[in-house]
Formats: C-alpha cells, structure tokens, sequence
C-alpha cells in the first residue's frame, strides 16, 4: 500500500475514534472534540510512533479541511477566536440559547472574520496599497455574487433542488461545491488565503438557498456540513497533531517557555476588548465567561501559523508554541467559563451577589 493510502486510513480511523473518545469523556468532562483529533495525530506523528507523515495528496486535502514579518503573523493569530470548536461545548452546556448565546456567536464571528481580513491584508507578500487593491477586486467580485444570489429564483429550481435532495442527482450538494470551487479559485487567482473564499463561499451559498430553497435549504447544509466535519475538517485536525513539532515543545527552552506566555496573550488580546465591550446588561458570570469562550484559539491559528512557516517568516518553535497555547485555550478556557458562570449565577448583574446553590458568596470580580 501507498504512504498516503496507509497514511490516510490512520488519519479516518482517527477521525472514527474521535467523536467516541469525545462521547465518553464528554459524560464527565467536556472537551472540544478537536482535541482528540489533534493529540492522536501527534501519537502517530514523526516525532513519536512515527506512522504517518503528511504528502502532498494528504497536505491538499488537510487545506481543503483548514481553509510579511514574524510580528505579523504571531499578531494576527492571536486575534482570531475558536468559536466553530467551542460551539459543540457551549450547546451541550445550553449556553447557545438566549441573550448570552447571541453575544457570544457576535464576538466569536467578529474574531474570525478579523483575522481572515487581516491575512488577507498583511500576509501575502505584499505592499499595503497593493494588497488592498486586490482585497478590493475580492470584494467587488463577491458582491455581485451576493447581488446575483439575492435575485429570484425561477420556481423550477426549487423544484430540481427538492426532487433530487434524496436521490443520486444531489443538485443542490453539487451546486454548493461548485460555488465553493468558484469563491476558492478566484481568492487563489488573486493570491489570497483560500480561507477568505471559503468564508465567501459560505455567506453566498446561505442567500442562494434561503431564496431557491427555503425549505431544503436546512438539510442540504447538513449535508455539505456532513461532507466537512465527517471528512476534511477531521484530516486538517489530524494532520495538524501530525505536523506538531513535539520535540522542540519537550526540548524545553524558549519554545516551552512561548507557550504560557502565548496563552495569557490570548486572554489579553482577545479577552481585554471582549471584557470591555461585553454588553452591561449580561451578569457578571456571563461576563467571565464571554470572556473565557472569546480567547480561546485554534483553527486559524493552525492556518496562520502553517502559512508562516511556510513562507520562513516565521520559526517553527514559536508555530509550535502557538498552536499548543491554542489547544491548551480550547480545553481549559471553556472549562474554567462554565465552573465561573455556575459560581457566580449567569443571570447574576454586576451588582448582585452569587446565588446559591449554583454560585458562592464573595466571589471576585475581574
């Protein structure tokens, strides 16, 4: 058997287990699934039993799954939130309900979509003044996406989309993919990160079904989430542990010594604004938590680091440590968020005192 075919059954078997490691410990204590994608793949990585290492069919599928100076790259990951990796925590925690779980989807998309401009901007190799005129070209290019997705649908479509949602013709699956190959060719035209296209792709893909298929259009995007979280998004995840450079992080030195310091800078950069902006309405468990859920990091700090090794902009002890503070944030960020929410009462105001039996008196403030 070929490298990347024994390579990728580790990768899926991987994928398999994941959610099953993620089921039974999640009955005790709930970690984001993405941990067990990423630990089992630095299992199997080079730098311990060595059975896998990442091709070029395997890298190519990895992106498909993800989607300048040194300073840039570590400043423009440390901006970006996790909120897609926490959401699995926060909705079996009934935390996506209601005022609380509003803010939180608002501050976590502002924190992905910013870092996604930001490395569009500042990491392709260009000047500013150029990089804003092709981000500009970009973003003309998906407004008359958008201007053609919102127009009217011929009844016809809706009835091709929903006589061939169950049946092999699966139109509406394929158009979807075709408008993600499209938004993704013209970022790669353009010589933008393939994540702007693919957030693109996401925006026009919801108005094209909102107007064609309203009905349909909830299952078909399970479909195509289906396709993602049950194939790519679990390789990029794997791969990713696969990569990690677990060496220099036990080697100790300054890589080790980057990854508490990255970590409270996640809290600092990401946590400070939220702390700042968070709505005076929410209580002040709420608050904490926003907080907590706002600074973890994962994804695009995966994304943002590969591009800047890549490119030598930047060392492969600091993507190292930045990518361990960025699984450390995800596991013990959304933790600590719900341990202070249920101390203190989310409903609890700023001035209220924590109401037993969930939260004790006399807890701190920030």
């Amino acid at each position: 058997m070929s490298h990347s075919g024994s390579a990728l059954i580790l990768i899926m078997a991987i994928a398999v287990l994941a959610p099953l490691l993620a089921y039974a410990v999640g009955r005790r204590l709930p970690v984001p699934l993405v941990i067990f994608e990423i630990l089992p793949g630095i299992l199997i990585g080079p730098d311990v039993l060595d059975r896998a290492r990442p091709d070029a069919l395997i890298d190519g599928l990895s992106q498909l799954g993800g989607g300048c100076t040194r300073g840039v790259f570590i400043g423009v990951a440390l901006t970006g939130t996790a909120l897609g990796t926490v959401l699995p925590v926060l909705r079996d925690a009934g935390d996506l309900h209601g005022r609380f779980g509003s803010v939180v989807m608002a501050f976590g998309a502002v924190g992905e979509f910013g870092p996604i401009i930001a490395m569009a901007l500042l990491l392709g190799g260009r000047g500013a003044a150029e990089s804003t005129a092709v981000l500009a070209v970009f973003a003309a290019f998906t407004a008359a996406a958008v201007l053609w997705a919102l127009r009217p649908r011929p009844p016809w479509l809706s009835k091709v989309v929903a006589r061939t949602l169950h049946g092999s013709g699966q139109f509406a699956v394929r158009f979807v993919f075709l408008l993600l190959a499209l938004m993704l060719g013209a970022s790669t035209a353009l010589g933008l990160d393939v994540l702007l296209g693919a957030f693109a792709a996401g925006l026009i893909t919801r108005l094209v079904l909102t107007g064609a298929a309203p009905d349909s259009g909830p299952r078909i995007l399970e479909k195509v989430e289906g396709v993602g979280f049950g194939f790519l998004v679990p390789v990029f995840f794997v791969v990713t542990g696969i990569e990690f450079d677990l060496d220099s992080l036990l080697g100790g030195g300054r890589t080790l010594l980057l990854l508490p310091v990255f970590l409270a800078l996640f809290l600092v950069v990401r946590g400070g604004p939220i702390r700042f902006l968070a709505p005076r309405d929410l209580g002040r468990g709420d608050r904490r938590g926003l907080v907590l859920y706002g600074s973890t990091a994962l994804p695009l700090v995966v994304a943002i680091t590969t591009i800047g090794v890549d490119d030598g902009e930047m060392a492969a002890g600091e993507a190292t440590a930045l990518v361990g503070a960025a699984m450390l944030s995800v596991l013990l960020f959304p933790l600590l968020a719900m341990k202070l929410r249920a101390r203190t009462g989310p409903g609890a105001g700023p001035g209220e005192e924590a109401r037993p039996p969930e939260s004790v008196s006399g807890a701190e403030t920030w």
